[in-house]
């Protein structure tokens, strides 16, 4: 009987959590005692039993519990919503679309959820305020609605940089046509920190090399936009020459004021562009005429730019000797006298000038006037005494002769190469047009030189002039394919238009040198009776 009395339940507590404590009283020892030796013993237990219904399918345990599904966010960034891409919601331009390269819309504007009656509150609201104030709205309305501001034209920033295309033509002034007209490519280059700076400041010497930059880039692209803005600033240079006060009075005796160097450098730049155009009716012919006055009779108080004016004009005045029969170098005038500024060679932007190349030259072509009058008056023999010492004398000067360049440059290839062909054009001048293997090997030599050159070479801007003489010279068949890749390779480069009439003409003197044609010594007169006047600059 003792077995089946149950225990004494007491009544329940509550613990710190809110579960119920339940009490039991064990009636006997024996409930007690461990059920094994190793079980505690259980004095005085307290069973914890959680509230409501015991749970059917027990809790699984935490370690094994996965994680919830994460849902769809519907608060991303509108670009990613629209191309369904997971958006990590950053502010103010998510990093998603950013990685890839998108343009972020950002997020739309948050919408609060409004009951039926704030949302009629609130229209009721928005018309009493619109009733209370239509009256004065209506009357800020009809004075916006008459007057209507018109976008406002802003001044231009540079004189001469008034359109998208004259940026076009900055810009391919800059990375280009300066690069084709000098020896030097950026850093020393004076088409760029001499003349660039001095249009920024000089509205004609700007409009002259936005032009020069169009007509060459025109050349190329053939574009009708193009040759129509290089003519408008043309016309813009022009009209600012003819209205310089100092230059008007120069030219007409009145005044011996200087001439600013920015407009002395106008009648280069334009006489360049004659070039580019491939102008071959004497179209440089004003400006050449033009700079010679002024370096005549004016003298730059800038050092850097003196030098720089005097070797340009000098270059294109000695080559401009070689192609026509009344274009005579200054060189040759009695009473002209050198600048006084120091003249490094090696710091030239061209060759032939600074290092006293071009001078023999310029006494060559006083050589072949002689002769070629001689020539004319049926005077025998054509090459007399006088010449002919002159000319010994010349020559030696030639081998005596060496570059000022550095010996492992490009510069230094391309100097032996006008001293190859300014002994070339000697040779022509006192010799009859005729085969003979001192004048083969000369040109021999020469095309070796040629071949050193890259065809990226900077000096490809100064090469048109002894490839001309060189091809002048090729008796040889065999020679005459490798000057036309020379040809080819200066069209490449700089695309000027001034190549195609000199490649012409060389081609020509080929046909007569392959006639019997003695007249195939007197190239300048082939040119005139062509009807060509340009310059092999």
């Amino acid at each position: 009987m003792e077995d089946s009395v149950a225990p004494k339940v007491e009544a329940a507590d509550e613990d710190e959590d809110g579960n119920d404590i339940v009490k039991t009283s064990p009636t006997t020892e024996a409930d007690l005692e461990p059920s094994s030796p190793d079980a505690p013993k259980m004095v005085g237990l307290n069973a914890k039993r959680p509230r409501g219904r015991p749970r059917k399918h027990p809790l699984p345990i935490a370690s094994q519990v996965s994680k919830p599904a994460k849902g769809r966010s519907k608060t991303g960034c509108t670009t990613c919503r629209r191309r369904k891409k997971k958006c990590d919601e950053t502010k103010p331009h998510c990093v998603n679309c950013q990685k890839n390269a998108v343009v972020c819309e950002g997020y739309p504007p948050r919408e609060v959820w409004k009951s039926g009656r704030e949302r009629a509150l609130e229209e009721q609201g928005t018309s009493v305020i619109t009733l209370f104030s239509s009256r004065h709205v209506a009357n800020g309305m009809a004075a916006a609605r008459a007057f209507k501001a018109p976008l406002m034209e802003l001044p231009i920033l540079v004189d001469g940089i008034e359109s998208e295309i004259d940026r076009h033509f900055l810009d391919h002034f800059n990375h280009t046509v300066s690069r084709i007209l000098t020896l030097f490519t950026d850093d020393l280059n004076p088409f760029k920190e001499i003349l660039l700076p001095m249009a920024i400041r000089h509205k004609g010497l700007m409009h002259s090399l936005l032009c020069l930059s169009g007509s060459h880039l025109a050349s190329r692209a053939k574009s009708q936009a193009y040759n129509d803005r290089q003519q408008y600033h043309f016309q813009c240079a022009l009209t600012n020459l003819r209205t310089d006060e100092k230059l008007t009075a120069s030219a007409t005796g009145g005044s011996k004021d200087p001439i600013d160097d920015p407009t002395v450098a106008q009648t280069l730049v334009l006489c360049l562009r004659s070039i580019c155009n491939g102008e071959t009716n004497g179209e440089y012919r004003p400006h050449m005429d033009a700079a010679r006055h002024l370096i005549v009779n004016n003298q730059s108080q800038n050092d850097q730019f003196g030098q720089f004016l005097f070797e340009f004009f000098m270059y294109h005045d000695v080559s401009n000797s070689l192609t026509s029969l009344d274009r005579r170098p200054l060189l040759l005038t009695e009473d002209f006298v050198l600048p006084t500024f120091i003249m490094q060679p090696e710091a030239g932007a061209l060759l032939g000038v600074l290092d006293g190349l071009f001078g023999y030259m310029s006494k060559i072509t006083q050589i072949r006037d002689k002769i070629r009058t001689r020539r004319r008056g049926k005077l025998e023999p054509c090459v007399d005494y006088q010449t002919l010492s002159d000319a010994v004398t010349i020559d030696n000067e030639i081998r005596l002769w060496h570059p000022a360049q550095k010996e492992d440059s490009d510069r230094f290839i391309a100097a032996q190469l006008y001293r190859q062909a300014t002994w070339v054009y000697l040779y022509r001048t006192i010799k009859p047009s005729v085969r003979n293997d001192k004048i083969v090997d000369a040109v021999d030599q020469g095309l070796e030189l040629l071949r050193h050159l890259p065809s990226d070479a900077a000096a490809q801007s100064i090469l048109l002039m002894p490839t001309f003489l060189l091809g002048c010279a090729a008796f040889d068949e065999r020679q005459r394919p490798e000057i036309e890749k020379a040809f080819d390779g200066l069209q490449s480069y700089s695309n000027l238009g001034n190549i195609k009439p000199a490649r012409e003409i060389v081609e020509i003197v080929w046909r007569m040198m392959d006639e019997g044609d003695e007249n195939s010594w007197d190239w300048e007169t082939i040119i005139k009776n062509n009807g060509y006047d340009f310059l092999v600059t």
